[in-house]
């Protein structure tokens, strides 16, 4: 990988047995393949941090699993997310998998919302092109199917 990688993914306050390594692996991949290059920011932090992110722009006072901030792909970024380490390791122990899994489920989601797709506007799109990902990537249901359940 190179020193591009460093960037995709910063930790902070992230959850204690998740691998960085592995959750940087991923998101290379991802823009590889997903993003066609375009790169990415993905912040892995706390329950608080989310909660204040949550708060200040979406003006929703409560943690959420993930955020997504679309930069409009200037100078070829996408845009920037953000995901709870706390609440990932509550959704992977409530779903029965790990929470390497449930990480990348949340950044799958995140990365689409950053290309643009939004799956509360456009008639299914996104949980289409979602389950399309997440099947070649080997993931289980993710954030859609569970909403729907």
């Amino acid at each position: 990988m190179s020193s591009d990688d460093d960037n995709l993914v910063l930790f902070r306050r992230a959850p204690q047995g998740l691998s960085r390594r592995s959750v940087k692996q991923f998101a290379h991949t991802i823009r590889n393949e997903l993003a066609g290059g375009s790169s990415f920011c993905c912040l892995i932090t706390d329950d608080r941090e989310l909660r204040r992110l949550n708060r200040l722009f979406r003006k929703k006072d409560y943690a959420t699993d993930v955020l997504s901030f679309p930069s409009m792909g200037e100078n070829g970024v996408l845009g920037e997310m953000a995901i709870s380490g706390q609440r990932a390791r509550e959704q992977a122990s409530e779903f029965g998998h790990s929470l390497q899994t449930e990480v990348e489920l949340l950044m799958l989601h995140g990365l689409l919302h950053l290309l643009g797709f939004d799956h509360e506007t456009d008639r299914g799109r996104m949980a289409r092109v979602e389950a399309d990902w997440r099947a070649r990537l080997g993931l289980p249901a993710g954030l859609i199917e569970r909403a729907r359940a």
